[in-house]
Formats: structure tokens, sequence, C-alpha cells
């Protein structure tokens, strides 16, 4: 993959005074907003559409009848909406930071938050525009201008936020790089046929991932149920949803297999959360824990311990501990003659079968309710003898080992997609490369 400082330049360059922005070729111009666009301010009232249509940062402007999903809710009164056009270029006034924007291809209804933006001259090309709206480094130049309760930077450097409004009167004062009308194209087409490889090449790889992380829940229910010998004879469990086990293994409820503890807190500073992505981690090494930051009634956990999420365990929120430290008392922190590793593979198994939901009915929509220990301890468990259960914990986890490897490097190979595609997006429209005829064609 061509890098964009490998690409093609301009002779010469010119201080356009804007961070974001940096050098621009010396032809090129530096506009205010509101001399490219004009801001769309027609109402639905009376009423010209029932056509609604939703942005997302994902997606951009779709057609919320076209969605397959709730989407936010529509209000009732639809006088309520304005409108966009086809070719508008419609924004999200409290999200365009993190990259709530997009052209629309439909008339419809938008919300009364988002701003509709038109260009008003046949010498502004708006596809090209609308690639500096999603520029990083132009959403990160809005910050200053936002009005809103939270800022988040993630772990991957992307910012999240909540009700950053931007007002119409300081995006029209802000500026934009205005190359002439034939450049403005060659960069939108350049970019429409290179972003389309990128997205593709990524879509390629998050397949891989959803293969490899399918192929390893069907590795864990296989041994879990039927063991490792194809070979060995097989009895009724008794079980509806698992079937036939090996003959020579017990089923036996959690509570005569598990023991509850109930350890004096560590007060150690660290507080371990049963993520869910069913491992254990330090509160602060990862932004999404199942943990309740405002409960008093803290327990201690030692590193082995098995962890059971209350609440999440539908989500396979179960993890052998890697820490010790305190978590909270909606996790059940157990001990076992047997197999702890064995037990969490089972258990987790549980969740990849969608057994908990079944069995339990949630507090809070799609999830399961196991905080009370007596419910959690009917749960049937498969139960092969001591040696088995050693067995499948090594073959288990040396299986899942090169798994994640893979699916690290290919979550690391999308990173190096987009940071390539982001980089790509804002040497274009910033003129830090220059866009032939023949890139274009090629």
């Amino acid at each position: 993959m061509t890098g964009a400082g490998e690409l093609p330049k301009y002779e010469a360059y010119k201080d356009s005074g804007i961070d974001w922005i940096g050098d621009l070729p010396v032809g090129w111009g530096l506009v205010p907003i509101r001399s490219i666009f004009k801001f769309r301010n027609e109402k639905n009232d009376p009423v010209k559409t029932e056509e609604i249509l939703s942005l997302s940062i994902a997606k951009g402007v779709t057609k919320y009848s076209e969605e397959g999903r709730g989407g936010n809710k529509r209000k009732d009164d639809l006088s309520a909406y304005k409108i966009a056009h086809p070719g508008d270029i419609v924004l999200n006034s409290m999200n365009v930071i993190v990259g709530a924007v997009g052209m629309s291809r439909f008339y419809g209804a938008i919300s009364p938050v988002y701003y509709a933006l038109y260009a008003h001259k046949d010498d502004d090309f708006t596809r090209y525009y609308e690639k500096i709206f999603l520029n990083e480094g132009f959403q990160r130049g809005l910050l200053k201008f936002g009005k809103g309760i939270l800022i988040k930077l993630s772990g991957t450097g992307k910012l999240n936020t909540i009700r950053m409004k931007i007002s119409t009167d300081d995006l029209k004062s802000l500026y934009f790089p205005r190359p002439s009308l034939i450049e403005q194209k060659f960069i939108s087409e350049f970019l429409d046929k290179k972003t389309t490889q990128i997205d593709e090449a990524i879509a390629i790889k998050e397949q891989q991932i959803a293969l490899l992380k399918e192929r390893k829940q069907i590795i864990i229910q296989k041994a879990v149920t039927q063991g490792l010998d194809p070979n060995v004879p097989m009895k009724d469990s008794g079980v509806g949803w698992i079937g036939e086990i090996p003959a020579h293994w017990d089923i036996a409820i959690a509570k005569h297999v598990l023991r509850k503890l109930d350890r004096p807190r560590k007060k150690n500073g660290n507080t371990v959360i049963c993520s869910n992505h069913g491992c254990s981690k330090l509160l602060g090494d990862v932004s999404q824990g199942l943990v309740s930051l405002t409960q008093h009634d803290y327990q201690g956990v030692n590193e082995g311990d098995l962890l059971v999420h209350g609440m999440d365990t539908w989500h396979g929120a179960i993890a052998i501990s890697e820490h010790s430290g305190d978590c909270t008392s909606v996790v059940h922190v157990c001990d076992s003659d047997h197999n702890k590793g064995y037990i969490a593979y089972f258990l987790k198994m549980l969740a990849i079968m969608n057994v908990y939901k079944v069995i339990s009915n949630g507090v809070r929509g799609n999830t399961s309710d196991f905080r009370s220990w007596s419910k959690f301890g009917d749960i049937e468990l498969i139960l092969p003898p001591r040696y088995e259960q050693d067995l499948i914990v090594e073959l288990l986890n040396e299986q899942h080992q090169k798994t994640d490897h893979a699916i690290e490097l290919a979550q690391q190979q999308i990173a190096g997609f987009k940071e390539y595609k982001a980089s790509l997006i804002n040497s274009a429209v910033t003129g830090k490369i220059r866009i032939t005829p023949d890139m274009v064609e090629a």
C-alpha cells in the first residue's frame, strides 16, 4: 500500500495559518464555510415527508425505514423535523466532533439538532467538502467551539463525546481549503476509490476475526460437552440443551462443585473487574468493564479465584482472576477442588449457547440475573474426571493462545488500515499530495 508520503506533491506551498490544515498549495484558496455553503432551514411544517433520515458515525445518512433497528425514538410530531435534500451535507451539531456527518442521498426529515448544508455555487463540489468534514484533524479543531458536558479520549486515540454542540455561527466562521473545481473532483474520486479499497480490506479482516471467534466458541463447546476422545462411549446427559456426553462423565449442580468465598477486602488499591470479554482486568486497563463504581460492599479477590458476574453471566463475564484486589459483591468469587479453568470454560459455553437467558429473566432487557448464589448454584455442570479436566484446559488454553494471537494480528492490521485511510484523506483534502488524472483512473 503506497504511503501518502510517497505520492506526488505540489511545487510550492504557503502557510494557511490554521493548525489542522498546515501548509496549502500556493494555488489553493482558503475561504470561510459561509462562502461555500448555505444552511438549509426548511421545516417539515406543514408535513412534506414522513421519510425520517438517520445519521450515524458508521453509516452516514440512512433511512430509518431501512435501518432494521430501533434507532433514536422518532418524534410523534413530524412537523418538528427539518428537511434535507439529496446532495446536502447533514451533520449532527451534538456529535460532529466525532464524525457524525455525511452527504445525504435522500429527501427526508431530519432531527432539529441536525444541520443541512448545501453548496450555493457551481464551482464547489460537495463530495470534496464532505471529505473535509470527515477529516479527523478538522473534527479535533472543533473542540474549542464545543459546548457540552463530556469528552473522553479512548485507548485508540478516538474522541468520544456527548452533547458537544457546535453552533451555526461558529461553523460558518471556520475556514476550508478551496482548490479548483477540477481538483476537487479529482480528490473526491481518488478518495472514493481508495477508501472503498481500504474499507473492503478492513471488512475482510473483520470477517476473519468473526470466523476465528466462532471457531474458538465451537472448540470450547465440543471440548466441554464431548471431551477429547471421539471414540468414547456416550450417554444421554438428561439435559436437553446438551444432549449426549461421554458415558463416564458426571453431572452436578454448581453449589456442590464450587465454594462461594467471602474474602475480606485487600485495600491494596486494585479494583478487579470481571469483564464482558471473559477475563479479569484491573480497573483502568480497559474502557469497558462490568463493575459498579458506586458500591461500597466490595470483597477481596486472590489471583486464581474463579469470578462469575451475577448480572452479566449471559455475556460471558466469567474468568479466572489474574490479579489480587477487590471486586464488587455482584461477582461470585469461588474456589473448587475441580479445575477452575475447566469450570470457567464450561460456564462460558453456557453463555455461548444463550442458556442463561433461557433459565433466568434479567432485571435489564436482554440479560440474566444470577446475583442470588442459591439460584446460580442450581445450574447443572458437566464434570469429566479431574485428569480430563486438566487435559481439556491445557488444550483450550493452547488453542486460544494461537487464536487470540491471530485475532490480535488482524486487529493491528485493521488499525493500520484505518490510520492509513485517515492520513490519506487528510493529505488529499489539504493538498499535501497532488491528485493527478492518472491516479484517479488507475
